[in-house]
């Protein structure tokens, strides 16, 4: 069953982890009852510590604190660093942990994507960014630029549900969220009536719901459209209604990467350029650092902040969680922001300098993208196991001579 619209919420708009992660943490170390969290990445290093810290400290206090990461993102973590977290109370799980198979990870596809923070139920964060140092600046050239968001309001309970049904997949006992409550201190919003929707993207019964909220507001778009997609390789439609929205005159921006961490993202993006070029739709590639983000807005009202990017593994195979936000406030807040990225951090691609070459390009164009396009497809030719939920706790339970150290 599909999530319906929640008014009457909180809004703040995170940027980087220098904004994400002093607003989780203080999050954490304010809760009373319940920490859930859901990650892709979570590294052991000065950000892993952080949270790792928070977390020994809230379980201490006798909260309840719980937390998934992905079998295949967080891999390495150290027998030492989840032992003390297991040791303090802290229940962790791991989505489809396999073995390395000649210290190659196996479990490429079907990640758990998503990045969900709920506390006590009141207060929720949402967005793309992982626990992780190459979040923050000064990491350096190669630090990220990604967003998150801080909710709360009945849109909380819906964030609360999606992560207790997927916690609790290996219990035999449902639990069941709690009412959003009023009690607590409000955030520091940009937006307090702000209208929103989780959707989520799994392999089940929610296999299109992002990419369809993507395709109605695009469809209804009327004035502007910025998408900053880290990874842009979308499918047909959405191609389509970004060509069909600039032919009717809205004035659609494309924020890629120009300082990809995966020479081949830009490789595949650069795939699409000419075919939207070519219908006036605007391409900036940001060049400061990496970007990371998975934001859009269109119009006065409509904004996503999420964990998925426009991509085949995100819109097919993954899972993953955006939360759509209708409010004028919001939307202009973000719209600057991304405005002034385009304007000061990125430099624009010109039909002109795309064409150099096309000639011998277009065929290796035209295969290279069927071949993507149809990659989720080929993928599911192949036989694929269930991924599963598993406890952490017996790994790191055996004495340190006989623990695996490849804990995911």
């Amino acid at each position: 069953m599909k999530q319906p619209w929640r008014d009457n919420n909180q809004v703040q708009l995170l940027i980087n982890g220098e904004e994400f992660f002093p607003a989780v943490f203080a999050a954490i170390r304010a809760a009373r009852e319940e920490v859930l969290i859901e990650t892709f990445i979570l590294f052991e290093d000065q950000v892993g510590r952080e949270l790792q810290a928070a977390l020994i400290e809230a379980a201490g206090r006798g909260v309840r604190v719980e937390v998934l990461v992905d079998g295949y993102g967080t891999a390495d973590l150290s027998t030492h660093f989840l032992r003390e977290l297991v040791e303090a109370g802290v229940r962790l799980q791991a989505f489809d942990p396999q073995p390395k198979i000649m210290g190659m990870r196996t479990n490429l596809f079907r990640r758990l994507h998503r990045k969900i923070v709920v506390i006590d139920g009141e207060t929720g964060f949402v967005g793309g960014i992982n626990y992780s140092a190459d979040h923050l600046l000064t990491f350096g050239p190669m630090a990220k630029q990604d967003y998150a968001v801080q909710v709360r309001g009945p849109i909380v309970a819906d964030l609360h549900q999606a992560t207790l049904t997927l916690l609790d997949e290996t219990s035999r006992v449902r639990r069941h969220p709690r009412p959003w409550r009023t009690r607590g201190l409000p955030i520091e919003a940009d937006s307090a009536q702000a209208a929103m929707l989780l959707c989520i993207r799994d392999n089940q019964a929610h296999r299109d719901d992002i990419e369809s909220q993507y395709m109605q507001a695009i469809g209804s778009a009327q004035e502007r459209l910025i998408v900053a997609n880290a990874y842009f390789f979308p499918g047909y439609r959405v191609l389509r209604a970004l060509r069909d929205a600039a032919r009717r005159g809205v004035r659609v921006t494309l924020i890629l990467q120009g300082m990809p961490d995966m020479p081949l993202v830009r490789l595949c993006s650069r795939l699409l350029y000419n075919y939207l070029l070519r219908e006036g739709v605007v391409i900036r590639e940001y060049c400061d650092r990496p970007l990371h983000g998975k934001v859009a807005v269109i119009d006065r009202q409509w904004s996503t902040v999420g964990s998925s990017n426009l991509d085949p593994l995100s819109l097919s195979l993954n899972l993953e969680a955006n939360l759509f936000i209708r409010d004028q406030a919001f939307n202009q807040r973000l719209h600057d922001h991304l405005e002034a990225l385009a304007q000061q951090s990125c430099k624009s691609i010109t039909l002109q300098r795309v064409l150099r070459g096309y000639w011998w390009r277009a065929p290796l164009i035209f295969l290279s993208f069927h071949l993507l396009r149809h990659f989720p497809a080929i993928v599911g030719m192949f036989p694929a196991h269930s991924p599963k939920l598993a406890p952490l706790g017996p790994v790191i339970k055996e004495p340190v001579e006989s623990a695996s150290g490849n804990a995911p």
